[in-house]
């Protein structure tokens, strides 16, 4: 009997479901769990994000092709329909599921991880990783992570709508080599992928469309805003209202002046640390002791 997380990732969808992964993995120790993904390039490099384990697949329905009758998975992706949620929680001896919809709903079969239901057989909450707890002192004033996902290049058609703000720039892990060229006239300073945690962890008023990144600032005593791009899902709006991230729709300019020019006033929510008591729902799912 082996352990499984498939998570999916991919240069349209970005890396948000794969720090998740890699905080929970990280967060179960020594436990042996492979990790599964569809994106190669990000099964080449979990090694670097703490995952000793990693396969690359073409597709989701090719997971039967790796795990056998019986074994366990953590599976959190939006790919499931109700056919694929019947037939990957028959062959699993456990399916564990990590899921963001306000409106979701738990199959009889699965355990459920959701930041808003709660229940017999759910576990309430997110899982980030333990080090964006730590207070570090914010040495950039402003910064913008627009993704790891930028493949239509949005960044650069809405770029003007950041140029006065004089803010530094994150690039994605999925951006094109030679990008920021493009950018160089509308961003302060630009980070490579590879200094993510300084930056989010380092940044004052952080402006992203990641809700990972929203959520690790915000840990860590920053000042978040969310950039709700019209490509992304809308599922983490009603959490992040709830503690009161600031949230500008689109590409509107006059919404994130606005915005900016009022966040003295602003109060944010404390994020609970609920890591452990979601760690301890997968132990317990999975029997770890």
């Amino acid at each position: 009997m082996r352990l499984f997380y498939y998570v999916h990732t991919g240069h349209r969808i970005g890396l948000d479901r794969f720090h998740r992964a890699a905080a929970i993995i990280n967060r179960l120790g020594d436990v042996d769990i492979t990790l599964l993904s569809p994106d190669f390039r990000i099964a080449a490099e979990a090694k670097d994000f703490g995952i000793k384990r990693s396969v690359g697949m073409d597709v989701v329905r090719n997971i039967p092709q790796i795990a056998q009758h019986g074994d366990k998975i953590i599976f959190d992706s939006a790919e499931l329909n109700p056919m694929l949620l019947d037939d990957m929680s028959q062959f699993f001896s456990t399916f564990i599921r990590v899921g963001d919809a306000p409106d979701d709903t738990k199959h009889p079969n699965e355990f459920l991880i959701s930041p808003y239901l709660s229940g017999d057989g759910i576990a309430q909450g997110i899982v980030i990783g333990e080090r964006y707890y730590e207070q570090r002192p914010k040495t950039i004033p402003m910064a913008l992570f627009f993704g790891d996902d930028d493949y239509e290049k949005d960044l650069e058609t809405h770029q003007v709508m950041f140029a006065s703000f004089e803010m530094d720039l994150l690039m994605g892990f999925y951006h094109f080599l030679g990008y920021e060229k493009t950018l160089q006239n509308s961003f302060k300073s630009f980070h490579e992928w590879e200094e993510y945690d300084e930056v989010i962890r380092g940044t004052d008023i952080l402006l992203t469309a990641s809700p990972m990144a929203a959520l690790q600032n915000l840990a860590g005593g920053g000042r978040p805003i969310y950039l709700q791009r019209p490509d992304y899902v809308t599922d983490f709006v009603p959490l992040f209202e709830s503690l009161n991230i600031p949230i500008i729709k689109g590409y509107d300019m006059t919404s994130l002046t606005q915005t900016i020019n009022s966040l003295g006033s602003v109060v944010y929510g404390k994020l609970s640390q609920s890591d452990d008591k979601v760690i301890e729902f997968i132990k317990k799912a999975f029997n770890l002791g």
